[in-house]
């Protein structure tokens, strides 16, 4: 479960409420109302999950994103306006974990928030890291680094997830609606495009050619599916 969440938002109202209600549920809350704050603390305190507005002042909701992924992984739920898509496929693109179009509803936030960091913890309790090889792939799914021809490649949460899933289970194609229930945590009001564009980002950084993929493949009309070279 994350502990520790800091909401990014200028807001005040907003930020108010969420605070309240989170932490009676026993999170413990930090806030940040701009770009820049929200920088600082994610980098110099101890943080589980990030709730990110899109629109920030000083240094806008993505460009925050993308700096923290340069060296972090904390995951992060992305707050848009109502009719923003663009900026929704943007933020995961950029490396956020998901994301709720404002207004919400507060149980439904709360869902994303146990989905996503559920999925972002490592429940094993042992200290010996468990190492995986397939194919070209060595994966450490304590240290959740995952190398391919011995050159360790920087994958997020998400990511990581997607590709241990299907890798695992090579040749079983898996549609986009069991992709997002899986991986995602929720089946009900996910949107499908999050799963397009996580094994989009996802090819882009394994395969030496992301327009004619030689790992993650397209079932055109089913889904996607790990094929064994």
């Amino acid at each position: 479960m994350a502990n520790r969440i800091l909401i990014v938002d200028d807001e005040p109202i907003l930020v108010k409420g969420l605070k309240y209600s989170l932490e009676q549920d026993g999170y413990e809350v930090i806030t940040a109302v701009d770009g820049e704050e929200a920088l600082e603390k994610a980098r110099n305190e101890k943080i589980d999950l990030i709730l990110l507005d899109l629109m920030l002042p000083k240094i806008d909701g993505l460009q925050v994103c993308q700096r923290i992924r340069e060296d972090q992984q904390t995951p992060i739920i992305m707050l848009t306006a109502k009719g923003e898509d663009m900026s929704k496929i943007l933020g995961l693109e950029y490396g956020a974990d998901d994301y709720l179009t404002k207004p919400f509803n507060i149980l439904e936030l709360k869902a994303r928030i146990k989905a996503v960091s559920r999925r972002f913890q490592n429940n094993d309790n042992s200290t010996v890291d468990r190492i995986i090889k397939i194919d070209d792939f060595k994966m450490n799914t304590l240290g959740r680094k995952v190398s391919i021809r011995d050159v360790e490649i920087n994958l997020t949460a998400k990511e990581f997830d997607l590709l241990l899933l299907l890798a695992s289970n090579p040749g079983k194609v898996y549609a986009r609606e069991e992709l997002l229930e899986i991986i995602w945590g929720y089946e009900y009001f996910g949107d499908l495009r999050t799963v397009d564009v996580h094994v989009r980002r996802l090819r882009e950084k394994i395969e030496k050619n992301s327009s004619h993929p030689e790992y993650i493949l397209t079932k055109w009309g089913v889904g996607y599916y790990f094929r064994n070279k």
